[in-house]
């Protein structure tokens, strides 16, 4: 199960971690992919829900799973308004 955080504290925590990264794009790929998300769109490999956080910094719309190639994602975030 995904551990659920806000689109504010992961960007801040995203942006900490690689300040060479695009604030702005980086919030704009998350808004968007969290919209996509809310809208059921599916991971275009396996067809599951994607995951939004995965899906914006990847760029393509994916599961955890096929983005990751790892089964668990215990411990590993979601934005909250899209997490349950």
């Amino acid at each position: 199960m995904f551990t659920p955080i806000s689109i504010d504290v992961f960007i801040e925590t995203y942006i900490k971690d690689n300040p060479d990264d695009n604030r702005k794009e980086i919030e704009a790929a998350l808004t968007q992919a969290v919209e996509a998300k809310k809208n059921g769109t599916s991971c275009m490999i396996c067809g599951q829900p994607i995951w939004s956080i995965g899906t914006a910094l990847a760029g393509w719309n994916g599961c955890f799973s096929c983005i990751t190639g790892e089964a668990d994602n215990f411990e590993d975030y979601e934005i909250d308004s899209v997490c349950f």
